[in-house]
């Protein structure tokens, strides 16, 4: 019965992914045709079934980008980088779409130190740090026993050194994935969906009006009162919004 059970759940996996396959050529079809709306609706399907990638997220931003529309072409480009970071294409279509906000927001600007640091562990998802430090942990495992069982002194002590500096370039990579790991967790960003949203110095609509915000314009997340999500601005400026304006990330 168990292997049974291991067939149909490969079977549906299989036809799962020739359907989502076959969507994803049509969404492609369509947009080449210039059909938008019909293209983000076939890679949304996509989506409707729970899988996702970065060419998804980035074929639906070209989409809502060809149509003009700012915060989802926005959004979209930014769930694509966040699962492949390095992309240049999604990088420079994200610039393209963040030329259409309306909200101009200069960063703080970051030490030296802290800034290489950041930019270093923001190179790879933690996904791809793990991967890489299973890699280095077999490196080390090998060279250590080509060390243990090696005749030659010169072999063993190439082996030796070898097998140390991949234990300490594991400990660098693992230091990066733990960083990783905490810089997302503490990372809750959004995206202004909202035309116009005006942005309260409390959670209330009788509070007094901090800045106002419009769509597109990335903010992070820092906490929630009921309808209200407190966020806060590249510049420090942070303010109450209602949550219905904002899409999370």
């Amino acid at each position: 019965m168990k292997h049974l059970f291991y067939i149909m759940a490969l079977l549906f996996s299989t036809i799962n992914f020739a359907q989502n396959n076959a969507l994803f050529e049509k969404g492609n079809t369509l947009y080449n045709q210039g059909r938008y709306n019909e293209a983000i609706d076939a890679y949304k399907t996509i989506l409707d079934s729970k899988n996702h990638s970065a060419e998804l997220y980035y074929n639906l931003g070209n989409a809502y980008y060809k149509l003009n529309e700012v915060a989802p072409s926005i959004y979209y480009y930014e769930k694509a980088l966040q699962l492949a970071p390095n992309d240049a294409d999604i990088k420079n279509n994200l610039a393209f779409a963040k030329n259409m906000t309306i909200d101009a927001i200069d960063a703080i600007p970051e030490g030296g130190v802290s800034k290489f640091i950041k930019s270093t562990t923001n190179y790879m998802t933690f996904d791809g740090w793990a991967k890489t430090s299973i890699v280095l942990v077999l490196c080390f495992v090998v060279l250590f026993l080509i060390y243990y069982f090696a005749y030659s002194t010169l072999r063993k002590r190439l082996a030796f050194m070898a097998s140390m500096v991949s234990l300490s370039l594991l400990a660098i990579v693992l230091s990066l994935a733990f960083h990783k790991f905490n810089l997302d967790k503490s990372n809750k960003p959004a995206i202004v969906f909202s035309q116009e949203s005006k942005v309260k110095a409390e959670p209330n609509l009788r509070s007094e009006e901090a800045f106002i915000l419009h769509e597109g314009t990335k903010v992070q997340v820092l906490d929630t009162v009921k309808s209200w999500k407190k966020i806060k601005l590249p510049d420090g400026k942070t303010g109450w919004i209602p949550k219905e304006d904002i899409k999370a990330l």
